[in-house]
């Protein structure tokens, strides 16, 4: 069974975000929403895309695949759907109507297709209630959250009749094709997530009544201090929506006899038509540029209130399994906040787990995916300590759930030779069920002999099969001396034989490499050390064009942040193998300078040989393509973007949607491309010269005068068009190490203007680009 082709019913919020995440997978999709008036009775879908269009964070990862979309209404267009594999159900969060949608589809669709509810809590039991047979075995519920782009956690809930069938091809299509982290959950109120995510907002929620604190005391205590999400719990609930919260926290008070009632003064502040972001203000409200909080005694807002407590700062600056139990021993009333919000929250995990999932490894994965957590709430008691938790419990008059007494040695998760192990439902301990797909890099860490090599900057890793793979280690993995010397070495070990080819990645968050190492940079600025600074400079071009050279096929897996050097390096590997969400740009400008690691070069020549295959193109497109691209340090905000841009090549690079998955797509393109892999020829290209460096400084002094750029920046286009046309004189033939040594010239000419070095220690200071 292969799902080819989506139908989505129900173009709201989460209806429209699905339809553009599959779009943006290159799925087809049928969009139904109600009949609107009869000028446009498809009006109600079409606001729904045209919502997506516009939603901030982008929901489509290229608007272009907004053309996948087929858009209808459910009076006329039902039929769309005959032809669909899956059908989602998304529209309002009653019984009633889902089970008249699908009394009305069961006829339509044929017989393999599977039909789908994206509820966030009624049971699936309730809604296939007077459906056949056939159609229970296709029937499941897929909850995604919002924004469904970004979040990574999908629950799928089949029923007892659900057929294995229908549950695979569901569950393959999720992980692969839409890029999802999936959590089998069981057909309970609240499945998995919203279940626990719920009662922890209710829980911080009340707590900030009992601690007497405001509401930008608790999202700082509740936020990334406690490894959550930086919306930590009111940002939350404002994007949310608080009618949807209430919405959902009445349902399950009602479905499980539990107390979830949100506080009154949240019901009147939602009652009073404050929403959240959809209504312009919620729990804060943004007056012109300024952000407002409201005051839950008195509903009024008031200045947002900035908590500034050194003990917090410290705190944020530690690893998390140094910060949280830090965290619970907070003085005063933070403390006490902090203690009791964690005791409950781990009380209430350890007494419903059970009741919610297949096993606790589950439980963890739903809440870092749907929540954004850093870590799972049974991993998080392990770092607490059980000791912290028997005694909290204790103290706030709580049994001791059975599932805290099943952990042997004080710990869920266990250290073993073959990885981790947790207490399964026996009580045994048992191997951590793997994510499909993933090569887990902490797991190859762990394991006997596979480590290669290793320093605080870098490690070699043997991924199996012959391929190995390089992992930046450093801050945000920076390409600095120690990543450029492991990278070397990487090369050298491949080369002696033992090995097919290179992968380059990493397991970070966030980064792939912001960049180039500027601290270093700085320091051999003031120390005044040019022949040091331009011997770095050759040697991080030379270790670009090492990667080019390799005998042996060089794969790079690059994924979030993709800057500057990073991007240089990935540029010059054979392929990428680039995560979905991928942020990639040579960054230079934004610190006076140009890319030298090879990446004006790469661009100059990719986008050369591009259109030389046609007779009549004009060559200098090429040159303003590239002088455009790095000028206005152009960033990609999706991978199919940065294929767009030019980053990534359109048959020759590929995307992969799912992050976990990353690792094992970079080294299947290595085992791919290893058995009759021939290295690159030398290029070369015909550089402009003059004539296109005069449109280009031309291009320079019109921004200029037209006040959109400085004059430090004149200079930095100056820089950048000379190294892109070969110079001033007159067209001619030139080799890499041409461009490579005028980009190497420009870079350490404006490294000596006082704008550029002022621009690169603003932004080692703040994280954020100087403009002078």
């Amino acid at each position: 069974m292969r799902i080819a082709k989506l139908g989505v019913v129900g173009a709201g919020t989460m209806g429209s975000g699905i339809a553009a995440l599959a779009a943006s997978a290159g799925i087809p999709v049928v969009l139904l929403d109600i009949a609107g008036p009869d000028a446009d009775r498809n009006a109600p879908a079409k606001a729904g895309l045209e919502r997506a269009r516009k939603a901030r964070p982008a929901a489509f990862m290229d608007p272009a695949r907004a053309s996948l979309i087929t858009l209808g209404n459910l009076d006329e267009s039902l039929e769309l759907l005959a032809s669909c594999d899956l059908i989602l159900e998304a529209i309002i969060e009653q019984p009633a109507p889902k089970q008249a949608l699908y009394a009305r589809l069961e006829p339509l669709l044929k017989p393999t297709a599977v039909i789908a509810s994206n509820t966030s809590g009624i049971p699936m039991k309730v809604l296939v209630e007077g459906r056949s047979p056939a159609f229970r075995k296709q029937f499941l519920g897929m909850h995604f959250f919002n924004p469904p782009r970004y979040l990574h956690l999908l629950e799928l809930i089949p029923t007892a009749e659900t057929s294995p069938e229908a549950l695979d091809a569901t569950r393959r299509f999720s992980e692969v094709v839409l890029g999802k982290g999936i959590v089998i959950a069981r057909d309970v109120p609240g499945f998995v997530a919203n279940r626990l995510g719920v009662y922890g907002m209710v829980a911080a929620m009340k707590g900030l009544m009992e601690s007497g604190l405001s509401i930008d005391e608790v999202d700082a205590l509740t936020g990334p201090l406690l490894g959550r999400a930086r919306s930590a719990t009111f940002r939350t609930a404002d994007i949310t929506g608080l009618d949807v919260l209430l919405h959902v926290s009445q349902g399950l008070s009602a479905s499980t006899g539990e107390d979830f009632s949100m506080p009154d003064w949240v019901v009147k502040l939602a009652a009073s038509g404050r929403l959240g972001d959809k209504t312009g203000g919620g729990f804060y409200k943004k007056v012109g540029k300024d952000i407002t909080t409201l005051d839950w005694k008195t509903l009024e807002y008031v200045p947002q209130q900035k908590i500034d407590d050194p003990a917090l700062a410290e705190l944020g600056r530690t690893p998390l399994e140094q910060r949280l139990p830090m965290a619970a021993k907070l003085p005063g009333k933070y403390g006490e906040f902090v203690r009791n919000y964690l005791l409950r929250m781990s009380h209430y995990v350890l007494k419903t787990t059970p009741a919610i999932a297949y096993d606790l490894v589950s439980v963890d994965r739903a809440i870092e995916w749907g929540y954004a957590w850093e870590a799972g709430p049974f991993q998080q008691m392990d770092v607490l300590g059980h000791d912290f938790l028997r005694e909290g419990f204790t103290r706030l008059g709580l049994d001791i759930p059975p599932l805290l007494d099943a952990a042997r040695d004080g710990a869920f998760f266990q250290a073993s030779d073959d990885g981790w192990t947790y207490p399964d439902d026996a009580g045994r301990y048992a191997p951590v069920p793997p994510v499909p797909g993933q090569i887990s890099l902490q797991i190859v860490r762990s394991k006997k002999g596979l480590v290669v090599e290793a320093t605080k900057d870098a490690n070699l890793l043997d991924l199996g099969d012959g391929v190995l793979l390089l992992e930046a280690r450093s801050k945000m993995n920076t390409m600095g001396a120690g990543v450029l010397s492991m990278l070397r070495k990487g090369l050298d070990t491949v080369a002696s034989g033992k090995y097919v080819g290179l992968v380059i990645g990493n397991d970070d968050a966030r980064a792939y490499s912001a960049g180039a190492d500027l601290g270093a940079v700085v320091a051999q600025t003031q120390a005044g050390d040019w022949k040091g600074l331009d011997e770095m400079v050759r040697y991080f071009q030379e270790g670009a064009q090492l990667v080019r050279r390799a005998p042996f096929p060089v794969v790079a897996a690059p994924f979030g942040l993709t800057l500057g050097g990073g991007c240089e390096y990935a540029l010059h590997c054979d392929r990428i193998q680039a995560h979905a969400e991928l942020y990639m740009g040579l960054v230079e400008a934004g610190v006076g300078l140009i890319p030298a690691g090879g990446g004006t070069k790469e661009l100059l020549f990719r986008f050369t040989e591009t259109l030389s295959t046609y007779d009549e193109a004009d060559s200098f497109e090429a040159v303003k393509r590239a002088f455009k691209l790095i000028a206005m340090a152009t960033t990609s905000t999706s991978a199919l973007e940065a294929r767009n841009l030019g980053f990534l090549r359109p048959v020759a690079d590929r995307i992969t949607m799912n992050r976990d998955r990353l690792i094992a797509d970079a080294k299947a393109r290595v085992l791919d491309l290893a058995p009759d892999y021939v290295a690159p020829i030398p290029r070369t290209i015909t550089a402009l010269g003059k004539d296109a460096l005069g449109n280009l400084l031309y291009a320079g002094w019109a921004m200029h005068e037209g006040g959109t750029i400085t004059d430090h920046e004149v200079r930095i286009a100056r820089e950048l068009a000379y190294v892109l046309c070969g110079g001033d004189g007159p067209p001619r033939v030139v080799g890499e190490q041409d461009i490579l040594d005028l980009e190497r010239e420009a870079f350490l000419k404006l490294l000596g203007t006082k704008e550029t070095q002022e621009r690169i220690v603003y932004t080692l200071k703040t994280g954020k680009p100087l403009r002078n």
